[in-house]
């Protein structure tokens, strides 16, 4: 008999109470949904992003349903900004997980490209994630910590035109996370990678109402030829990228390291 035939699953796996999570780009869309799945697991919620806002409105949204929650409005592009972010953080109030959520869906093609752009794309997608793991993986190196890092399919397998610098950024973040996880496991630390993919934020709603309105012929075959590879046969929403997140930063992913999970509807599976 297996040494775990009496183990009995509780939600205890799923109980956040007690802990900090700092999740980027919390305003809107996936950052969002990830905010009130924390939340509601009983964690207590530092939200960042550029669009203050938004993170009013969702810090003031989770603290009437009873949860904890403080905001602060960064530029991510700006390192100094990150430092000064982690400079103002006590070792008391430090977080106990990190989810490097926010990202910029950069569209350009390839050719036109200039450094501006490529700077910018890179400063957000992939710069400030290792900037933010840096602080986070220095402040908590004695205490061990659950890293989880957002990239996208399109590091995996290039599909739509003109997202070469947004690619190579997310590629960045895959290595970046393997990487980590390979030197600071032995310290404590879980880290992991989600690829979502296929699901409904306001920045894909955007490209789909543009093609439609614009009657942008191929943005309107990539959709057609994207749902086509989509295993289950519909998008998702952000809240089910949300639900692995929790997963990662929970009891239930104890042995879970150096993953690269995609969350996109079997579309890397077709």
């Amino acid at each position: 008999m297996s040494q775990d035939s009496d183990f009995i699953f509780t939600d205890r796996f799923l109980n956040l109470k007690g802990q900090r999570v700092l999740i980027t780009g919390a305003a809107s869309g996936i950052g969002e949904a990830m905010a009130i799945r924390f939340a509601d697991a009983g964690a207590e919620c530092i939200l960042l992003d550029i669009d203050g806002s938004g993170l009013e409105a969702l810090a003031s949204r989770l603290q009437a349903q009873g949860s904890t929650a403080s905001v602060a409005k960064i530029d991510l592009e700006r390192k100094s900004q990150i430092d000064a972010f982690w400079a103002g953080l006590s070792d008391e109030s430090l977080p106990d997980i990190l989810v490097n959520n926010a990202g910029v869906y950069a569209l350009k093609d390839y050719l036109d490209i200039d450094e501006t752009f490529l700077d910018s794309t890179l400063s957000i997608n992939l710069n400030a994630i290792f900037w933010m793991c840096q602080h986070f993986i220095k402040r908590r190196l004695q205490k061990g910590g659950i890293i989880v890092n957002v990239s996208t399919i399109e590091a995996v397998l290039p599909f739509k035109k003109d997202l070469v610098a947004y690619g190579t950024s997310k590629a960045g973040v895959i290595a970046l996370t393997r990487g980590l996880a390979r030197d600071y496991g032995p310290h404590g630390f879980r880290i992991n990678v989600i690829l979502p993919g296929a699901i409904k934020t306001p920045s894909t709603k955007r490209l789909m109402k543009m093609a439609i309105q614009r009657f942008k012929v191929d943005l309107i075959k990539t959709g057609y030829d994207f749902q086509t590879r989509l295993a289950m046969g519909r998008w998702g929403v952000p809240d089910e990228v949300a639900r692995v997140a929790l997963f990662l930063a929970s009891d239930l992913a104890a042995y879970v390291q150096g993953a690269v999970i995609p969350v996109d509807g079997g579309f890397l599976s077709s």
